[in-house]
């Protein structure tokens, strides 16, 4: 089973939970922003996916989960169970690991390249795909790189964008799951569209979507596929 940890009910697992579901893989999605449980015990869990969302990982006394996952998280990687942190989840996963997780000098908001390192063209989860591929950012964070971890891949405004720890807990600043239904849906939430620099940018991000969907969805799926071979060839 799958567990999918949302953060607001707007970023869900999107074309990744479709994908893992045609790959036959059952799952649970935890709502933490509406106060459900984390579980104590990961046994029958085969993989955690902790998603997007606005907070910040240092916002614990206002979004008290946060701390509830940042233990859930280190329980995560003591039992070995292949984890995937998705921009805030990335986040939380570098903070887990005891790296700092601070504002970027610029916020990103669109779609940009990120390049994969040396070490991020050999691992597995990358495998396959361009190492100058194009993602999707939503985000004012950044983080540093855990000791121990290895670098995945970096990006020109904010150079950490990837990184793995240990075998199979992976953390990614960007988002490869969306669609422009999300895109929409975010523009109108994190954007104030009473002004017309933000109906504007809305448009563009629209229109870059609709210019790109194609050549994106395809290196979301040869992710998405080596994401599942982890989770299927892991032994715990």
């Amino acid at each position: 089973m799958i567990l999918y940890i949302k953060h607001i009910a707007l970023e869900g697992p999107e074309t990744l939970g479709t994908f893992l579901a045609q790959q036959g893989f059952s799952s649970k999605t935890i709502e933490v922003w509406r106060g459900d449980p984390l579980p104590e015990d990961l046994s029958g869990i085969q993989a955690v996916v902790c998603l997007g969302g606005p907070m910040n990982v240092y916002e614990e006394e206002q979004y008290p989960f946060l701390k509830r996952e940042d233990s859930l998280i280190r329980k995560v990687l003591e039992e070995d169970v292949p984890f995937l942190g998705i921009c805030l989840g990335s986040q939380l996963l570098a903070k887990a690991n005891g790296a700092r997780v601070s504002r970027a000098r610029e916020e990103e908001i669109g779609f940009s390249q990120v390049r994969l390192t040396e070490e991020g063209m050999r691992d597995p989860l990358l495998k396959g795909v361009p190492p100058d591929m194009e993602v999707f950012q939503w985000h004012g964070d950044t983080f540093d790189i855990p000791a121990q971890a290895a670098w995945l891949a970096r990006g020109a405004v904010c150079p950490h964008q990837a990184f793995r720890v240990g075998r199979c807990a992976y953390g990614v600043q960007f988002h490869v799951e969306i669609t422009g239904k999300n895109i929409q849906e975010w523009a109108e939430a994190y954007l104030d569209l009473s002004t017309a620099a933000h109906r504007l940018k809305k448009d563009v991000l629209l229109t870059r979507y609709a210019q790109r969907k194609e050549k994106f969805h395809q290196t979301a799926e040869q992710i998405y596929n080596n994401f599942s071979k982890i989770i299927t060839g892991h032994r715990r």
